[in-house]
């Protein structure tokens, strides 16, 4: 009897290549493109957000040290705005020319400016001083005052005499204001004070910074022939400060 004999290895496929192993049939192609994340990277990342904390806070320290020391501050010298006040606006004469649209005017203004504070000194720049009608938009007049120092707790008074001569203006305007000084209560007129100061601190002085006064509540009428009309109304001026940011003013 012959005896069988047994191969113990498998018979090759088809393409005579061996058979898939396990880690093919089971996403072993798939689990080869993994890449682990580099440390370096994860260290970067550490490294931003403790940079951004760090700055947060530093900004949060910042704002509260200009904080404490605007308190601080307020609380030593107790700072106030200075207030103006119009005294008088004699109107000369104002003149409006219907057939060329053109105005020709002079006032005389008294302004009264008082510095309330008794730890601070205001320093004004020339300050531009003109006269318009109550919309803003015609002028009627202007002048310049100098620049001076405002003393503590110092009341000031300030002096000019405003004219134009030939203004032009667009004709809507001019019979605008015709009316307007035809009226029983008169012509609404502002007074506009633009000007730049900076506060002395005792040997610190600030930045200077713009600031427009606007007074409004005047009303003037047409004088007689040979005589000044004499108008104050109820005036009110307001102090604004105002900061030039570029190509505009704030």
């Amino acid at each position: 009897m012959t005896d069988k004999v047994f191969s113990s290895t498998k018979p090759a496929t088809a393409n005579g290549s061996f058979p898939a192993t396990k880690g093919q049939l089971y996403g072993g192609a798939a689990r080869s493109n993994y890449r682990p994340q580099p440390e370096k990277s994860r260290r970067r990342r550490g490294c931003c957000c403790r940079c951004c904390l760090w700055t947060t806070v530093a900004f949060l320290v910042l704002l509260l040290l200009i904080g404490v020391a605007a308190a601080a501050f307020y609380a030593i010298y107790r700072p106030h705005r200075p207030t103006f006040t119009v005294s008088s606006l004699k109107v000369s004469y104002i003149n409006v020319t219907s057939s060329s649209s053109t105005i020709s005017s002079k006032f005389d203004l008294t302004v009264s400016a008082r510095n309330p504070n008794s730890k601070l000194v205001y320093i004004y720049s020339p300050i531009l001083v003109s006269v318009v009608g109550a919309d803003g938009n015609v002028p009627l007049g202007g002048a310049t005052i100098p620049s001076f120092v405002h003393g503590k707790k110092n009341t000031t008074v300030l002096k000019t005499s405003i004219a134009s001569n030939g203004e032009e203006v667009d004709s809507s305007s001019a019979s605008s204001l015709k009316s307007g000084l035809k009226s029983k209560n008169g012509l609404a007129l502002k007074i506009r004070l633009d000007t730049k100061v900076k506060v002395k601190i005792g040997g610190l002085k600030t930045p200077r910074v713009g600031i427009r006064v606007t007074c409004g509540g005047i009303r003037a009428t047409a004088p007689a022939a040979g005589k000044s009309a004499s108008t104050t109304g109820n005036a009110k001026c307001e102090v604004d400060t105002r900061v030039r940011i570029w190509h505009w003013t704030l």
